[in-house]
């Protein structure tokens, strides 16, 4: 394969469908980083209007976004709208062209995609992301790469302009794995605190002296200091991930390990935590609220 055609700036053009929360931060570390960037309306107009006052061109349709294209970044919320994305714009792309996928799918469908781009001689790689907001705005996000070599090796430069980390897994479905094998860690961990402190305003055990004797040994973590962290100060926002999203992510891990070795019980206790807060109707809230008041499970 042939290495990625450039724009005028000598690097090649990049088109970014889903410049929300993760995707705004990724798109301007890319403007910086001198890429040309198109993009397209989000349901949210802040993000498309602050990136295209950087210097963004905003496209009509995806039409449009694959004219004026040699890569396509996509960072959206599941396989499904992946898939949508990619069928939209298959119609319009021509060969050579590079999709890379940001967000967390499904290593079948991440797979079925590959195989539906490579029949238009268009390159995918799959680069699910860790990290959050802060660090995609500041460029300091981890990528797990599935794709093949040749594709790896074109689309790195671009992954290091907004990721602090990048590593190839493997061809495409293999980044997502890995990337499902995080996510359980973090669902799991967010279920397990979440209860733990739930439990103890139940039995009348302070949060702030809980949390800063726990700080001290092996439970600390990440997602405890975004969760309880804030929490203890009355903020509950402090982990920017929303209950319907960690579902998705742990419903994808559950149907991967039949895969493996068969059913996990304990992703199943995880998955049944943020199916009963998403069907209780608080899918859109982040997952640090569930332990706000008006959310808590007693």
């Amino acid at each position: 394969m042939t290495a990625l055609p450039a724009g005028n700036s000598g690097l090649p053009r990049v088109g970014f469908v889903g410049v929300g929360i993760m995707g705004h931060g990724m798109a301007s570390c890319l403007l910086r980083a001198g890429y040309r960037i198109t993009v397209i309306a989000h349901k949210n107009r802040k993000p498309v209007d602050d990136l295209v006052a950087r210097g963004a061109h905003e496209a009509a349709s995806l039409a449009q976004l694959a004219a004026e294209s040699e890569v396509i970044m996509l960072c959206v919320s599941s396989s499904a709208v992946v898939e949508q994305v990619v069928n939209e714009l298959a119609p319009h792309m021509t060969a050579g062209m590079t999709v890379i996928d940001t967000g967390t799918s499904s290593p079948v469908s991440t797979q079925n995609v590959a195989a539906q781009l490579a029949a238009l001689d268009v390159a995918f790689a799959e680069a699910p992301v860790t990290g959050g907001v802060k660090q995609a705005a500041a460029g300091e996000l981890g990528a797990l790469v599935g794709a093949d070599e040749a594709t790896f090796e074109n689309v790195g430069p671009l992954l290091d302009a907004c990721c602090a980390q990048v590593h190839h897994f493997g061809p495409p479905g293999a980044g997502n794995t890995a990337k499902l094998l995080n996510n359980y860690m973090v669902t799991g961990l967010i279920a397990l605190i979440t209860e733990t402190f739930s439990k103890a305003d139940q039995a009348n055990i302070d949060w702030q002296k809980l949390y800063d004797v726990v700080i001290c040994g092996s439970a600390d973590s990440g997602a405890l200091r975004r969760i309880v962290g804030n929490a203890v100060e009355g903020d509950f926002g402090g982990y920017v991930f929303d209950v319907k999203s960690a579902l998705k992510d742990v419903n994808y891990f559950c149907e991967m390990a039949e895969t493996l070795d068969g059913k996990s019980p304990l992703a199943q206790a995880v998955q049944q935590v943020f199916a009963q807060a998403n069907d209780a109707g608080h899918g859109d809230r982040l997952v640090s609220e569930l332990l706000s008041p008006e959310v808590r499970q007693r």
